[in-house]
């Protein structure tokens, strides 16, 4: 029951990182980086131990040449003074370093070739990591630019779809403002047509001769005649007095 509920907990980690992991490839990127930088630390690290054993090697073939040499000189030197039994021992000495320098020797020459292997293996390694990043790189930047490209064009079908929708939305709108100012048209006829003009033309026509009354009264008063109509007045001393307008002219 614990180790399902244990690998049912691991399980949703490893969906929540895969997620987190595809939302941020530049941090998943970087931090690659950063474990190829540390893993090319501990190889340097190792390559450098290797690279003192074969210093030491060297050392070692250069000491047991002198010693060679060294020891061939007194053998050489106690065989022609025929002092034998120092020249065997020399010998055997001789022997036994120039032994042990073959054999340094061979393990300097194996020690360089797996240095120089390892020098190059890591090289390769980190140029091969190091050209995976950058193609990573620019294919996480196409990645953007296609997902920004994608976006657009959502946006783009999404206006397409939402702007025949306001069209569709405008068309029955101007429909309804059509019907309503038909309708009111057609109020405004009705209510025209039930006003009694009658009535209305007959007050304004007495409007009009009183307006014609007064305008008698204010002439006649200022001893104007009117064209095409008369007016009198009585005066102070019973005359009636005629005006034309404008100057008298005279006969």
């Amino acid at each position: 029951m614990f180790s399902r509920l244990k690998n049912l907990i691991k399980g949703f980690f490893g969906l929540f990182i895969s997620g987190m992991e595809k939302k941020n490839p530049e941090a998943l990127l970087e931090l690659e980086k950063e474990n190829l930088r540390e893993q090319i630390g501990k190889f340097n690290k190792g390559l450098a131990g290797h690279a003192a054993v074969c210093e030491k090697l060297m050392s070692q073939v250069k000491q047991y040449e002198s010693e060679e040499n060294e020891l061939r000189a007194k053998t050489v030197a106690n065989l022609r003074a025929n002092n034998k039994e120092l020249a065997g021992q020399y010998a055997l000495r001789h022997a036994t370093i120039k032994k042990e320098l073959e054999e340094s020797r061979a393990a300097l020459e194996t020690a360089e070739k797996t240095y120089k292997d390892l020098l190059e293996a890591r090289d390769t390694s980190v140029k091969a990591a190091r050209d995976k990043i950058e193609s990573l790189k620019r294919d996480i930047g196409d990645m953007k630019m296609q997902s920004a490209v994608a976006e657009l064009n959502e946006m783009a079908a999404g206006m397409v779809s939402e702007i025949g929708g306001s069209g569709d939305t405008l068309g029955r709108l101007s429909e309804m403002v059509k019907e309503e100012k038909d309708k009111a048209s057609g109020r405004a006829r009705v209510a025209r047509d039930a006003i009694d003009m009658t009535e209305i033309h007959a007050k304004a026509g007495e409007q009009k001769a009183l307006a014609d009354l007064a305008l008698a009264d204010f002439a006649a008063a200022e001893g104007i005649a009117l064209e095409g109509a008369t007016g009198a007045t009585g005066s102070a001393g019973g005359d009636t007095a005629q005006k034309t307008m404008g100057p008298a002219e005279t006969n």
